[in-house]
């Protein structure tokens, strides 16, 4: 007798998650996924700037086994156990893997989701491409945001020639740790780009043609671009299942929804123990995979192992020359240990690379892929009840 699950998101989790799961030849697994192409989100900066175009034909990352049905998850019917799909199609499971990702989240400022350019996912990284190909060599291009995606997103344009203010409403990559926060700064000022931080530099306001920010500058824009804060699609929390504060799948530590045994999470969009990861593909590899280990796990009758990630650093690329490599403690606090310029620019292009090799090596010999641990995350989450996993 065959087992059916279905995974719902095509992202870095989601196909890694899919494959790991062909290790068994009784499970038939399907992909529901909106786009019939894999975008490689780690690249959308470089589609902006031009060097990348961000996206692998399914075939290349897929197992084979795996049905791809392009279509959008509106409602999981637990109950039922089933998917509504916006084309008014159906499909049943017997276990579902949540890996719906993260996207733009709302900026909350006035004028922002009017007049700035969000590139947390494809169709908005290509928009924004083209509103910077439109945009005359002398245009002012403002990022507001000063995280990775803004950093990477800055660099990529005024490496090629564009002049960029980056807004960062606090500090610069927050993550870093000093020493590296002040050579991504050098690099930055190297290629020309004005960088404001500080709680004076937060934007309040956003128009056609400028940026308001807090203390009452007013930045001429002719193109802003914003990358501050990622938010969860709210298909668990329309669906009636538990979620945390900021719409998360809450999960006890083998990843299984609280409220249904049959209900896996992974990635962005999953919350264990109410302490999510931190939003990366970095975390989506080991989510994925894990994800798939416990539904292998409950179709076996064993018990599933508690997740077990931990985190290598973080990388950013500055610029198609130069880059920087953040090593971190495997409980994702950075080290004061960092590789800057070319070499920093090689680690992030090898890191790049890797995290599409784990998903095609995982496509031709599921079970094969292996990451860091970190092992210090409690072993069950005993404040949320849930019901019995073999109901």
């Amino acid at each position: 007798m065959r087992t059916n699950v279905v995974v719902l998101g095509g992202g870095y989790a989601g196909v890694m998650a899919a494959n790991r799961l062909r290790q068994r030849t009784d499970v038939a697994v399907t992909l529901i996924n909106s786009r019939p192409v894999f975008v490689d989100r780690i690249r959308l900066h470089q589609l902006v700037g031009g060097s990348d175009d961000a996206v692998v034909d399914y075939a290349d990352v897929l197992a084979d086994g795996v049905r791809l049905v392009v279509d959008t998850a509106i409602r999981i019917e637990a109950a039922g156990r089933s998917v509504l799909l916006s084309s008014a199609n159906t499909i049943g499971y017997d276990y579902l893997i949540y890996a719906v990702g993260s996207a733009s989240a709302d900026p909350g400022v006035p004028g922002a989701a009017e007049f700035a350019h969000p590139v947390a996912g494809l169709e908005e990284a290509q928009r924004l491409r083209s509103a910077v190909d439109a945009a005359p060599a002398s245009a002012a291009i403002t990022v507001v945001g000063g995280g990775p995606t803004g950093i990477e997103t800055a660099a990529e344009l005024a490496e090629g020639g564009r002049d960029v203010t980056l807004i960062c409403g606090g500090v610069l990559g927050p993550y870093l740790h000093p020493n590296a926060r002040r050579s991504v700064a050098k690099r930055l000022a190297k290629l020309g780009i004005t960088v404001l931080q500080g709680a004076e530099a937060k934007a309040v306001a956003v128009t056609a043609d400028a940026v308001e920010l807090i203390d009452g500058r007013r930045l001429s824009s002719d193109v802003t671009i914003w990358t501050a804060g990622f938010a969860v699609p709210e298909l668990a929390r329309s669906s009636g299942l538990t979620t945390d504060a900021s719409g998360r799948l809450l999960t006890d530590e083998t990843l299984t929804s609280v409220d249904d045994g049959r209900i896996v999470g992974a990635g962005d969009a999953v919350s264990p123990s109410g302490r999510p990861l931190r939003m990366s593909g970095q975390a989506a590899f080991p989510l994925g995979a894990q994800a798939a280990d416990t539904v292998l796990s409950r179709i076996a009758g064993s018990v599933p192992k508690p997740i077990d990630s931990g985190f290598a650093g973080q990388c950013l690329s500055l610029g198609r020359r130069a880059g920087v490599f953040q090593f971190a403690h495997r409980d994702d606090t950075a080290k004061s240990y960092y590789v800057s310029g070319r070499l920093g620019a090689a680690l992030k292009e090898i890191a790049c690379k890797a995290g599409f090799r784990h998903l095609t090596t995982e496509a031709r010999t599921p079970g094969g892929y292996t990451w860091f641990t970190d092992g210090s995350r409690p072993a069950r989450l005993s404040q949320h009840p849930r019901t019995e996993h073999r109901r």
